[in-house]
């Protein structure tokens, strides 16, 4: 479906806004011919925004919780890594300065990531369980007793003793809790390569002192250099989303591990051409998580445990790394 023209005026202003609030103009290759650096431009995003307020807890909404640890979190990446220019898809309620529905709110948030050319996406949000956050009351059977019932019509009425049950409410705590991280289904082979922007002379062609141009994005050299960068953009965002998730387990959190979602459902890890990672920090529905995530302890924590995570991939991809990082196992897809 086309977007209205009234929404294309407006992300195109907002756009200048939120590339000119990083403070940090894009970096470009150096005259020397040096490659740039392997996180020059980070997109963060906080999930939902505007009338899509994500899951609710007791106490709070997913997207208020999303953007309090999204902007703390490119605070930290600007200390932790000065060279790097930090992209925000929103830094108040709304998305982009204005109230859209959730679809074209995605739509932009991926159009603004594949416009500054980030190197990576990361982007934030909490979980839910379909349950009520908290708990709720159930009921179940505690025990029998007999009732005497008069069953038949006319002259076959008569008495029957029959058993009944006695049942009692009782309170279900929502106890779901922990971390997961996404990245986009690798079944789905081609999907994310049709919004990638291939560049002749870039990280394939093992000449570090050519200048990328653009390709015609209609040849099929432009289609095959894309699909290779979609495996490797896979490779990397695998590397990361198991570093994060390893980071959460170090600092005491439940790790439900890495996960693959396809396209419907988090549209923006395929529409973003670069690596891409969904963080869910926590469970909003379970209380005792939901109060973790709104402190401001709770939220540097999981802050900290993604820049641990950034600090160990940037190594790992420049070679710099104690350690190697396994890239090998692929996760479940749900």
């Amino acid at each position: 479906m086309m977007r209205k023209p009234v929404t294309l005026l407006l992300f195109v202003a907002t756009l200048a806004a939120i590339v000119s609030f990083t403070g940090k103009e894009p970096k470009t290759p150096p005259r020397d011919g040096r490659q740039k650096g392997v996180l020059s431009t980070i997109v963060v995003d906080a999930g939902h925004g505007g009338p899509a307020r994500g899951a609710k807890g007791l106490i709070s909404y997913e997207a208020d919780i999303a953007l309090a640890i999204s902007l703390k979190l490119g605070q930290r990446i600007q200390e932790a890594f000065p060279d790097t220019r930090v992209v925000y898809t929103r830094t108040s309620d709304t998305v982009f300065g204005v109230n859209v529905d959730a679809r074209t709110a995605n739509r932009m948030r991926a159009e603004l990531a594949n416009e500054v050319k980030g190197d990576l996406f990361l982007s934030i949000h909490c979980n839910a369980t379909p349950q009520k956050a908290g708990g709720w009351y159930a009921k179940r059977t505690i025990g029998h007793t007999t009732k005497t019932i008069t069953v038949g019509k006319g002259a076959k009425k008569r008495k029957k003793t029959v058993k009944v049950p006695i049942t009692e409410n009782y309170w279900v705590k929502n106890e779901r809790h922990g971390t997961e991280t996404y990245i986009w289904a690798a079944d789905r082979s081609g999907v994310k390569s049709t919004f990638i922007n291939p560049e002749e002379g870039g990280e394939f062609s093992g000449d570090s002192t050519h200048t990328p141009t653009p390709l015609d994005m209609n040849s099929p050299e432009a289609r095959i250099r894309a699909q290779l960068y979609e495996k490797k953009y896979f490779g990397k965002s695998l590397m990361l989303a198991n570093l994060v998730e390893e980071e959460f387990a170090k600092g005491g959190r439940a790790s439900g591990g890495v996960k693959q979602r396809n396209w419907e459902q988090i549209w923006v890890l395929q529409a973003t051409g670069m690596p891409s990672i969904l963080v869910e920090t926590g469970f909003i529905t379970n209380e005792e998580e939901e109060k973790y995530l709104n402190s401001e302890e709770g939220q540097s924590e999981v802050v900290e445990s993604i820049i641990t995570a950034l600090r160990r991939y940037k190594e790992s991809l420049e070679g710099t790394g104690t350690k190697a990082v396994d890239t090998t196992t692929t996760p479940r897809a749900f």
